[in-house]
């Protein structure tokens, strides 16, 4: 953090809390300066900072849900501000001091909120029939809107008309209606369709065992695929909640509880079909859609799983045992899938967002080689969209970010008075990072990268096409001293050509010469004659 951008976050602090007077921002920008040491997060002072905060908490119970809620979205330094927070509850002047400023607001907030006379509106004395029930129907809607999570259709509609109106020259292309009408197309269960065994004439549980169990693996090889059978049905699901089903009771206990061990799988299917029809429309952006092709590609796997105990089935060699030992390898497989997929939507990540919880995922499991493994996989696939705008920003200076993910964001600002205007704002405005589109593992060289770009841009604004000779193609990977070097490399390169621009074509040596040489000239003529007469 520069000394600038720390000089303006503690004068906004400060007018935020209405401190004024004392000793001055200047001696709180001193102590941050020589007190700044970079926090490392491990998950025992993560712990220790919330058990702490708890404690002093009213509340323990809301904090604690709110805090797993954010961090199942992935929020961005949350156990650093936790840990800050932990520190200033046991502070006790500090603590003091924030509750006589709080005390002092509110009772300004009350004094202006007395001060302000609210006029009422009229209202009519009657209301008509057909009034009335427009205002029901309003009312039903709002209240229905306030229990039902947002809908992805109303997802989809605001962050086309965002991007939409950044960039209203290239809007987002848009897939037809039947795309999303027609639910046989998902994949998922489609509830209140018929069940694929047909309406059951024979409650299962009369049935012997034997049959009892042929009858519901027949089932589970339709529900493991997204269709209902005759005896497990799946329920409607509400906004982002797991898919949940309905067994037959008349069931035998011991052939029930072998498949309630199996469902999950079932329901792990449903969450990652769901997430990877809806995260491949365009507003989602690239690195969504090439993680939702990685999870497609390990989908087909799945099903053709699925198809070889079909298969097995047919020709009489399965049992309700064999399918749960032949599923048990996949299901590991499935629920972290699930995971991701429930995390990534929680959060509304896109872009730098979803590379930073798929970075994040593949460190935790570090102890597990298969899981880990899997999330590289991930988020090797995800991460090359990224990595493809990354490489014209910092190769060439040219950023093609179609859906806004990127961490650096162009402005369009106007030229004509760069001529009049001798200072850099024009290029310190036009390029700037977006915080949240920092991929975590990138975080340390955001400044470089930004830097990167703006140095060959400049240098391409003045005519001359520049391109890194040292150009590679960047992947992630768990050794991020890879692509730190190839980004300190083109870094280097894009230093040394503004240079020699500057220095070389445009004389700046001279020009400079010029200016001084030019300045003494004048102060030595406006200089008053002392001389004797």
């Amino acid at each position: 953090m520069s000394e600038f951008r720390i000089h303006h976050d503690v004068n906004e602090l400060l007018s935020l809390l209405h401190v004024g007077g004392g000793d001055g921002a200047e001696v709180y920008i001193d102590l941050l300066q020589k007190n700044r040491t970079p926090y490392v997060t491990t998950s025992v002072s993560a712990h220790s900072a919330k058990v702490k905060i708890a404690e002093y908490s009213k509340t323990p119970e809301d904090f604690l849900k709110k805090y797993e809620e954010l961090k199942s979205k992935n929020a961005r330094n949350l156990d650093p501000l936790v840990y800050l927070l932990s520190k200033l509850s046991e502070d006790k002047e500090m603590l003091q001091c924030l509750q006589q400023n709080a005390k002092e607001r509110s009772e300004a907030n009350a004094s202006s909120a007395t001060s302000t006379s609210f006029a009422i509106p009229p209202t009519s004395s009657k209301m008509s029939m057909q009034e009335f029930e427009e205002l029901r129907k309003k009312l039903g809607n709002v209240t229905a809107s306030s229990q039902v999570p947002q809908s992805a259709e109303v997802t989809r509609k605001m962050l086309r008309d965002r991007h939409n109106k950044k960039n209203p020259t290239q809007p987002n292309p848009v897939f037809p209606n039947w795309v999303y009408d027609r639910p046989a197309l998902i994949g998922d269960f489609i509830t209140g369709a018929t069940p694929a065994g047909g309406d059951p004439t024979v409650a299962i549980g009369t049935l012997p065992l034997p049959a009892q169990e042929q009858a519901l693996v027949d089932d589970l090889l339709f529900v493991l695929i997204g269709v209902d059978g005759r005896d497990i049905t799946a329920q409607p699901v509400l906004g982002r909640q797991n898919r949940s089903f309905i067994v037959d009771p008349t069931l035998d206990m011991s052939v029930k509880e072998l498949v309630n061990r199996i469902l999950p799988v079932a329901s792990y299917y449903s969450t990652i079909t769901r997430f990877t029809e809806e995260k491949w429309s365009f507003e989602y952006g690239q690195v969504n859609h090439a993680l939702t092709a990685a999870m497609r590609t390990l989908m087909k796997e799945y099903l053709i799983l699925v198809t070889q105990l079909e298969h097995l089935h047919r020709q009489g060699m399965l049992s309700l045992q064999k399918l749960w030992f032949y599923i048990q390898p996949t299901m590991r497989t499935m629920e972290i899938l699930a995971s991701i997929a429930s995390s990534v939507d929680k959060g509304d990540c896109m872009g730098g967002s979803t590379l930073s919880l798929l970075h994040d995922r593949t460190f935790n499991y570090t102890g597990d080689s298969q899981a880990q493994e899997l999330c590289l996989y991930l988020t090797k696939a995800a991460s090359v969209p990224y990595f493809e705008i990354l490489e014209k920003w910092i190769y060439r200076g040219i950023i093609k970010d179609p859906y806004s993910e990127f961490m650096v964001e162009e402005h369009e600002l106007q030229k004509e008075k760069i001529q009049e205007d001798y200072n850099d704002k024009y290029w310190d405005q036009r390029y700037t990072i977006i915080q949240h589109r920092i991929p975590s593992f990138l975080q340390k060289m955001a400044g470089k990268i930004l830097s990167t770009g703006k140095y060959l841009n400049v240098v391409r604004e003045c005519g001359r096409d520049v391109t890194c000779p040292d150009a590679k193609e960047v992947l992630y990977t768990l050794k991020e001293r890879a692509y730190v070097e190839q980004i300190e490399k083109s870094y280097y390169y894009a230093s040394k050509v503004l240079l020699d621009f500057l220095m070389e074509e445009k004389e700046l040596v001279a020009r400079l010469r010029e200016i001084s040489f030019s300045k003494s000239q004048w102060m030595t003529s406006s200089l008053p004659d002392w001389r004797p007469c």
